[in-house]
């Protein structure tokens, strides 16, 4: 390189001189070493002033400082909003302002989608949490994930091996922009546009919706932030992305969804609160980790309570031992939104305080409370992003619903905030459920705007159900068969104990009680379950480590083990395997309960046209609450139906006697077989109203009928259940209702026309259509595997259908079925009742013999 540079030099200087030919040589010589000189000199040079670092001392002019003076990025035109992070505004440019004293501290951020394109889901659900730190480096801050998904204490020697396995990512780098030299408090200044603009997966929108959707990228011209906002304890980001999707799930001529994201960033609490471990027996939301610590010989991971931390204070401590009840050194407050209705405050307030007689239960007076927030007068600065305040939220939104989600500490379960969306039209729902399930006895019911008190009762109890999901508790959907259902149909044990031992089961409102049963109570309260729980898992043990609280857990539970009111029974997402445990359910006899409710339900259909009626308005309320009808129906045929191949779940422990699963008695799935083929198989004519057909549809009520059987018949002859039903014969023999019989008893039912040879109506032949396509699918259903795990209870029961008995006796039910359908064929007079069991023949013919 030196010697290219010094003969092309030399060259240059040469041929400028026209007497160059006549120089001395000793000249010549000399002139090319000086030069030669130079030009190394020269080129070490920059050698050296490419590999020197850069610093703000030795940029020539021209060339932009990456740190710059505090003052030239954070200038006087800049809107800066003070807390956790000072956020600061420069025309478009936003600056987080990072207190040096923050580095390397752990914070939660919690992801949700607060405004949603239609057919996305619910606004303001989590689609992402992850503990975040901050680190900073020479020239940049690095924002890391910690993941506290394994673990080991830092005294133990494999304390460095889970360390070295769990390597914190990085979800994004930051060059410094500037830095603030305060001796008190020293700060970092970094640029965030990029972070909440571009596509970082953990802030945008999750890889499910990508997928569902074929999002291909992000739009950055449509992608913006929308604010950020700065708190004590949190900082609160709200951007706009725009992704092109070839499948969005609305305005598909966009092509493209957008959605409003907002990210919470929380400061964890420097001391992590107590955990309390979990157990299956008592319901609970919880965090978890495994745990390689433990002295064990295999990883473990342990889990434990999600709750807030209720803390008894040092000088009440002597009166809580003595059992007096005492405050909390903080309690649990629940402010109100401002945009809510002022009729419906006082009812939301009083579902939130309810749960105070359950902390009492567990030592605690005045643990939970109610307020107003203060007005944008006595506090501008009050907002219900921030953390410090947990929130009612009232949403004007056609969503019929509410939930109660909240953001808690992975290291402990510690509940650091937690607000409910309550969507507007959560009445509409509420206001067809009272209506179907206590109109028949419950004038305040009948119509189709209730009075305020009557509205306003069932927003307490949606309120006071949200909140419990806030405390930690999830639906315990095995407590309503704790009552007997004729307790049900008592004013005076219903008035005591509400329609379930839990609020947070389905238990909606006693669609059991018949007219002449008086004043019944028909919703649940803060049930004997709800006191037992909040006293299990709030109730401080003093003096104990988490790990020394087990036994004394325990034993609580021990104290109400053979207890149905202290049972906990899962919700259940899929199959029904325990009949126990299941949604909008009453009473301990599925058959007796949902045939006081079907009574119920032949006394409003007369009435839906007077109930519903107003003079110059349409018939659009009549056709929903008609829906609604139908729709508590195949709730009440779902409640029996899942009994059939049903397995009772009871959760124990090893000083417990008895099986945790034990299968439904053999004369009770008969029985339900039998009641389905009276109120279901057998046309329910009563649902069969012209008079308000010809008000609301077209066409459609045969349809409706064929549906509701077929929905009922295919989940009888569903793959789990038939397994279960095998394995059940297989292991308690007569004492079983036999696969077999199942069958048969199926077959007499839906097919009786033949034995009597009586004309078979359109509704019959709708359903014998469906019993033949149900036995050829079971001809040809693929295995069954076992489900992915899922946010909710699912079981699933693993089915080989080739190899197992379902294929064998589905087979032999066509060969039976083709014999009676061939007899019955000769003795048929009705000629569309003949042609239908001509397609029938045909279609088995087809199926036992493929071409």
């Amino acid at each position: 390189m030196f010697f290219f540079q010094f003969f092309g030099l030399s060259f240059i200087l040469f041929k400028n001189r026209p007497n160059h030919q006549n120089m001395p040589k000793t000249t010549f010589l000399r002139l090319a070493l000086l030069l030669f000189v130079l030009n190394t000199a020269h080129a070490e040079a920059q050698i050296f002033k490419k590999n020197k670092p850069e610093t703000s001392e030795n940029k020539k002019d021209g060339k932009k400082d990456k740190i710059k003076p505090y003052g030239k990025v954070i200038t006087k035109d800049a809107k800066t909003d003070k807390g956790l992070f000072d956020v600061h505004i420069v025309d478009e440019d936003y600056f987080y302002e990072i207190p040096d004293s923050l580095f390397n501290k752990e914070m939660l951020m919690v992801s949700r989608i607060s405004k949603t394109a239609t057919g996305i889901g619910f606004g303001g659900g989590k689609i992402n949490t992850q503990v975040l730190r901050w680190e900073r480096k020479p020239t940049k801050v690095l924002l890391r994930v910690v993941s506290y998904n394994i673990y080991a204490a830092d005294s133990l020697p494999i304390h460095e091996a889970v360390v070295n396995s769990n390597f914190e990512p990085i979800l994004q780098a930051f060059d410094i922009k500037a830095v603030k030299k305060d001796s008190l408090n020293p700060s970092t200044v970094i640029q965030v546009n990029d972070f909440l603009e571009k596509d970082v997966m953990a802030m945008g929108l999750p890889e499910r919706y990508r997928e569902r959707h074929k999002v291909s990228r992000l739009d950055e011209s449509r992608s913006y932030i929308e604010s950020i906002k700065s708190f004590p304890m949190n900082v609160e980001n709200r951007h706009v992305k725009t992704y092109l999707a070839k499948e969005p799930p609305s305005n598909g001529s966009l092509g493209s969804i957008s959605v409003e994201i907002n990210n919470s960033m929380v400061l964890l609490p420097e001391t992590p609160m107590k955990r309390r471990y979990f157990d299956e027996r008592v319901g609970w939301f919880t965090s978890g980790q495994t745990d390689y610590g433990l002295d064990v010989q295999e990883s473990k991971t342990v889990k434990y309570l999600d709750r807030w931390r209720l803390e008894v204070k040092e000088e009440d401590m002597e009166k809580f031992k003595r059992g007096e009840l005492v405050e909390p050194k903080k309690p649990i407050v629940y402010y109100i939104d401002r945009a809510t209705p002022k009729k419906w405050i006082p009812y939301i307030k009083q579902g939130i305080e309810d749960w105070q007689v359950a902390f009492e239960a567990a030592g605690f007076k005045n643990a939970i409370i109610a307020k107003d927030p203060p007005s944008p007068e006595e506090d501008p600065d009050w907002s219900p992003e921030d953390v410090r305040y947990s929130v009612v939220r009232y949403l004007a939104s056609p969503i019929p619903n509410a939930n109660g989600p909240h953001v808690s500490d992975p290291r402990s379960g510690e509940i650091l905030e937690s607000d409910i969306n309550w969507y507007h039209n959560v009445m509409t729902l509420l206001r067809n459920w009272f209506f179907v399930q206590t109109a028949a006895i419950n004038p305040e019911a009948r119509g189709t705007e209730f009075k305020d008190e009557i509205m306003g009762r069932l927003i307490r109890f949606v309120s006071s159900h949200e909140v419990g999901h806030t405390l930690g508790l999830p639906h315990n959907m095995g407590s309503s068969a704790a009552y007997p259902v004729d307790s049900l149909r008592s004013a005076s044990f219903t008035k005591k104990y509400g329609t379930a031992p839990s609020i947070m089961d389905y238990a909606r409102f006693n669609y059991i009680a018949q007219p002449e049963d008086g004043d019944v109570a028909l919703m649940p309260n803060i049930g004997i379950y709800d006191k037992y729980a909040i006293r299990w898992g709030y109730r401080p043990i003093p003096d104990k480590t988490a790990e020394e609280e087990k036994p004394v857990l325990d034993q609580w539970i021990l104290e109400h083990a053979d207890d149905p009111l202290y049972r906990f029974g899962h919700q259940q997402v899929g199959d029904v395997v325990d009949p126990s445990s299941q949604t909008e359910d009453l009473g301990d006899d599925a058959i007796k309960a949902s045939y006081y409710g079907i009574e119920n339900l032949k006394r409003i259909v007369p009435n839906l046209i007077t109930w519903t009626q107003e003079k110059g308005k349409n018939y659009e309320d009549l056709g929903k609450l008609y829906e609604q009808v139908i729709s508590q129906f195949n709730r009440y045929m779902g409640h029996v139906s899942n009994n059939i191949g049903g397995v009772y779940e009871r959760y124990k422990t090893y000083d417990q006697e008895g099986a945790v699963y034990t299968p439904v008695a053999k004369e009770h799935q008969e029985n339900c077989v039998q009641f389905i083929q009276e109120q279901l198989f057998e046309t329910p004519e009563w649902l069969l109203d012209q008079n308000i057909f010809n008000k609301i549809q077209y066409s459609g009520f045969l349809e409706q009928v064929r549906t509701m059987q077929v929905r009922v018949l295919n989940n009888i002859l569903s793959l789990g259940k038939l397994q279960r039903i095998i394995e059940n014969e297989t292991a308690n023999g007569d004492q079983a209702y036999r696969f077999t019989r199942l069958m048969e008893d199926l077959r007499n039912g839906i097919w009786a026309e033949l034995k009597t040879g009586k004309s078979i109506d359109t509704y019959r032949r709708n359903l014998q259509k469906a019993h033949v396509d149900r036995l050829a699918y079971l001809m040809t259903a693929e295995n069954q595997t076992k489900q992915p795990k899922y946010d909710g209870y699912q079981k699933s029961t693993v089915v080989n259908t080739s190899q197992s008995d379902i294929r064998s006796v589905a087979r032999a039910e066509l060969v039976a079925l083709e014999r009676m359908v061939k007899n019955a064929i000769g003795r048929t007079s009705d000629s569309m009742s003949k042609y239908h069991l001509q397609d029938i023949e045909h279609r088995i013919d087809l199926i036992l013999n493929p071409k």
